[in-house]
């Protein structure tokens, strides 16, 4: 028997993958990898997380079962004999209705993701029909289906045998018509954190982009107090996107503030990420500069796997955190540096301080990009929804590096005040007389090659504050 090369191909369903699969014979029979997640993931298909397998023994010819659409994901294949399968998107949106099918045999496979009705009609005796699925069936799953009636005439199935001829069961025989059908809705992502500057700006991209999400404030989803999470609403969630933490740098250095940072950004994480594995959900946490010493000459950028080297307790509780969600099969670790957005941050005190007139004193021996609040969730959303390759990312701003100091003379000078009325002062003079001051890092410039590759680039510094300055 010939091997296929392993293909993917994509259908007129979003998301609804076909795949052709080697499958290598001799006299004995035959052998493949029906699920082999690193060439699989590699050829193109979601990295899913299966957590169930299910075999379907089908004796007759004509056995007919669907059209069923589930709430996660499936990889459908055959260990014998032959189906015709016929897929109906019916989530929500343009392509509801739209049909796809396939004859599929050993050396093909099917992946459907969540929403998309299945169904199949065996063409040979004692077919053999296997699924992998990432969540965990149960009875009360069930009322989350959404059914199509397999002899609907608007999505008109060409069956192969006619279904008069064929084998159903009585509850497939009942399911509604495509007219009567309420469309199942995208799964949600989840928001933590949805107060802070990054939360809002998440709230508010799901909000344009008409992505489906359910949003936290700290009151609602307290990291730091995961005994009163309410676990539930995780269940079947597209993703999470943890953008909670401590992040007071210096009332970390505090025995409550030490408390308080491990127990939001270590502890809290840790439980979190727990509560995703157990749940098949993925994670995006939102990490920083900080869990870097700072050291590394301020030509050189910290790459994403460069070893963890945190100076101060809070960036040692983020360490302790990434080291927790690294634990997840379907994570994506995002650090970042300089957060920018609405509220309180360090542009909009330089504005507010031109305004004022008042001459600052900025240190010049800090070098780093700033984010802005808006690229963070647009990259952290897409990571979710278009499923990247897990791992640790770095997201800034692009083009040169700069220091506070020319940051804030940028911003007078973008506000239409004098640049020169801002003084440079090392890092060391501006805080001889403010004790309790955490360490910060000396060069702050992370290296963005994973998520340029990615396609997920920030603009340019200098021309994305020159923008936030303008609106």
């Amino acid at each position: 028997m010939a091997a296929a090369q392993l293909n993917v191909t994509t259908t007129d369903i979003p998301g609804l993958l076909l795949l052709e699969l080697p499958v290598h014979g001799d006299p004995r029979g035959w052998f493949k990898e029906n699920w082999q997640r690193e060439k699989m993931v590699a050829a193109g298909l979601p990295d899913f997380g299966p957590v169930q397998n299910n075999i379907s023994f089908n004796a007759a010819v004509g056995t007919t079962r669907g059209i069923h659409a589930e709430p996660w994901d499936k990889y459908i294949s055959v260990a014998n004999g032959r189906i015709f399968g016929a897929w109906v998107d019916l989530r929500s949106g343009e392509h509801f209705g739209a049909m796809a099918t396939a004859e599929i045999t050993p050396g093909q496979a099917v992946f459907v993701p969540r929403g998309v009705g299945n169904s199949f009609q065996t063409l040979k005796a004692d077919t053999v029909y296997t699924y992998l699925v990432n969540e965990h069936w149960s009875a009360d799953a069930q009322s989350l289906y959404t059914f199509l009636n397999l002899a609907d005439p608007t999505v008109a199935v060409p069956w192969p045998i006619p279904l008069e001829k064929s084998i159903l069961s009585d509850k497939d025989r009942q399911h509604p018509f495509l007219d009567d059908v309420t469309p199942m809705e995208s799964a949600p992502v989840i928001i933590l954190g949805a107060a802070g500057q990054l939360g809002r700006a998440l709230v508010a991209h799901c909000e344009r982009e008409a992505v489906p999400y359910r949003a936290y404030t700290r009151g609602e989803w307290d990291l730091a107090a995961p005994d009163t999470w309410p676990v539930e609403d995780i269940q079947g969630a597209r993703g999470v996107i943890n953008a909670a933490a401590y992040t007071h740098v210096d009332a970390a250095e505090t025995p409550e503030g030490r408390a308080a940072a491990w127990a939001a950004n270590a502890t809290g994480v840790a439980a979190l990420a727990r509560l995703c594995a157990a749940d098949g959900v993925p994670l995006a946490h939102v990490s920083t500069d900080y869990v870097f010493d700072g050291t590394l000459p301020v030509g050189l950028e910290y790459h994403a796997e460069a070893p963890l080297s945190p100076v101060g307790v809070y960036g040692q509780s983020k360490a302790a955190g990434e080291l927790a969600v690294r634990t997840l099969p379907r994570h994506w670790i995002v650090r970042t540096s300089w957060v920018i957005g609405e509220g309180p941050n360090f542009v909009a005190t330089m504005k507010r301080l031109a305004e004022q007139g008042v001459n600052p004193s900025v240190v010049d021996d800090q070098h780093g990009r700033l984010t802005f609040t808006p690229d963070l969730a647009r990259v952290l959303i897409d990571l979710v929804i278009r499923d990247k390759p897990s791992g640790t990312y770095h997201v800034t701003s692009s083009g040169p590096s700069a220091t506070w100091f020319d940051i804030a003379q940028w911003v007078f000078e973008g506000t239409g005040h004098d640049p020169a009325r801002v003084t440079s002062v090392t890092t060391e003079d501006y805080l001889r007389d403010k004790p309790g001051q955490a360490a910060r890092p000396t060069n702050s410039k992370l290296d963005l090659t994973r998520l340029n590759d990615a396609g997920l680039a920030v603009g340019d510094m200098r021309q994305q504050l020159t923008d936030w300055l303008s609106v």
